[in-house]
């Protein structure tokens, strides 16, 4: 069995829709597809998720909301015209999104999560439908049947008890369609995941059927070396392991969300990303393990948008439990971190920039002075993480120094190296207006005469 995913742009209209059959048509063995919402049409469009936002922002706001609502059915109308379905579809959907509209709004976000989800799940009846007009016998499944997430406040994840619910989809005859992006909680709450959600669901259902591959329909042909918006022709990623591809998305690749690798690394299930425009292009495999050939470095990644709080302390390296007690504050403010790179006396803690506002990092500064006794606190911001990922650097000397030597090169100054303990990444934090010229750098020095 295969289960695949088809994200927003394989969605996104008629045209992209009988692509998504006929690749399911394909290959019998692909009984499960986790569907997003319609995408973007043109590069000037905009997504229905998007829509859906402004139309949920315009009930919060009490204002007028006929003309944003009839914009949310008529691209699912066009679509259906377009399929050649009938009314009845749009009825479903019509009566879907009023109903959501009309429930509980006391709660903000859960209220705003309800009306997001709807662009997945009326998508996925949408398109089970076509699927059995033209002869493919389908089922929509909803989320409600199965999988079960965890309560507020912590992030969305899927409980144990989904797997078990869901593995009796690998019994059922039809081609199921199952929305991405949500679940619902024990006591029937909607949730959505975080970023990727619908990659997330895809590699859910992947493991809780036991598939034996969980195919990644997007709108690219393989997964890139690096960014190709930045970099010209970068080298095409044929395989990469779980772990270099957990590092890269963390890191800005958007293909694949570092979260959805988590239920398929769990089974030992590869991925294979490939284009809904180009099935029959090979794509680029995610598996377990993978010989190691070629450059030590897999891919580089750069992503912005981060801040630093800088604490300096004497002898701070000798205080029993103060990065503890440091993290603790931050944990206070509700804030994650992503690193924490330390000397004797000092210690940095970089966080996601979109956390932070005047009003905390006053008070995470005060509390760090006065609690902890810390003679300097301070955060700066506008920086980016250059992330280069590898299974084959730590049988590799000198990587880093070629690394520093060509980050040095750009005029960028680096503030801050740090490598995990797996030796499978290596972190430079630089001032964020030197991104792409770094990116650059690195892949000249590393990729200009290889191939992966």
């Amino acid at each position: 069995m295969i289960v695949c995913k088809f994200g927003g742009t394989s969605v996104a209209n008629a045209q992209q829709i009988k692509k998504v059959a006929n690749i399911v048509k394909a290959n019998p063995a692909r009984k499960i597809i986790a569907v997003s919402a319609p995408g973007k049409r043109t590069d000037d469009d905009i997504k229905v998720t998007d829509l859906l936002i402004q139309l949920a922002n315009s009930v919060l706001q009490g204002v007028d909301i006929e003309l944003k609502l009839n914009a949310v059915i008529e691209r699912y109308a066009d679509i259906a015209s377009e399929l050649g379905l009938d009314d009845k579809i749009i009825q479903v959907i019509t009566s879907d999104l009023n109903e959501r509209l009309a429930s509980d709004k006391s709660e903000k976000a859960q209220f705003m999560d309800n009306i997001k989800a709807s662009g997945e799940d009326n998508n996925a009846k949408l398109i089970a439908a076509y699927f059995s007009s033209i002869g493919m016998p389908a089922k929509y499944i909803s989320p409600k049947e199965g999988l079960i997430v965890n309560d507020l406040p912590e992030r969305t994840f899927a409980l144990p008890e989904t797997y078990v619910n869901l593995s009796k989809l690998a019994h059922v005859e039809e081609i199921i369609v199952f929305p991405g992006f949500f679940g619902y909680t024990k006591a029937g709450v909607l949730r959505t995941f975080d970023r990727g959600g619908s990659d997330i669901t895809g590699s859910i259902l992947a493991s809780a059927v036991g598939a034996e591959l969980y195919e990644n329909f997007t709108d690219v042909d393989c997964v890139f070396s690096a960014n190709p918006r930045v970099v010209n022709c970068p080298v095409e990623i044929k395989e990469i392991t779980y772990r270099e591809m957990r590092e890269l998305s963390y890191a800005g690749f958007s293909v694949f969300h570092d979260e959805a690798l988590m239920p398929v690394y769990k089974q030992g299930i590869p991925v294979n990303i490939k284009n809904t425009n180009n099935p029959d292009a090979p794509g680029t495999r995610i598996v377990p393990k993978r010989p190691a050939a070629g450059s030590p470095v897999t891919g580089i990644a750069t992503d912005s948008g981060f801040s630093i709080l800088y604490v300096s302390k004497y002898l701070m390296n000798r205080e029993v439990g103060f990065g503890r007690r440091l993290l603790q504050i931050i944990e206070e403010e509700n804030i994650s971190y992503e690193h924490t790179p330390s000397g004797l006396d000092d210690i940095s803690v970089i966080m996601r920039s979109h956390q932070l506002n005047d009003e905390v990092e006053a008070r995470i500064i005060k509390r760090v002075k006065e609690e902890l006794h810390a003679e300097d606190a301070l955060f700066r911001h506008d920086f980016s993480m250059v992330v280069i990922v590898g299974e084959g650097m730590r049988h590799n000397t000198g990587l880093a120094a070629r690394a520093a030597t060509a980050i040095s090169n750009t005029g960028a100054n680096i503030e801050m190296i740090n490598q995990g303990s797996s030796e499978v990444s290596l972190v430079f934090g630089v001032r964020s207006q030197y991104e792409n010229q770094i990116l650059k750098a690195l892949y000249e020095e590393f990729f200009a005469h290889t191939t992966v």
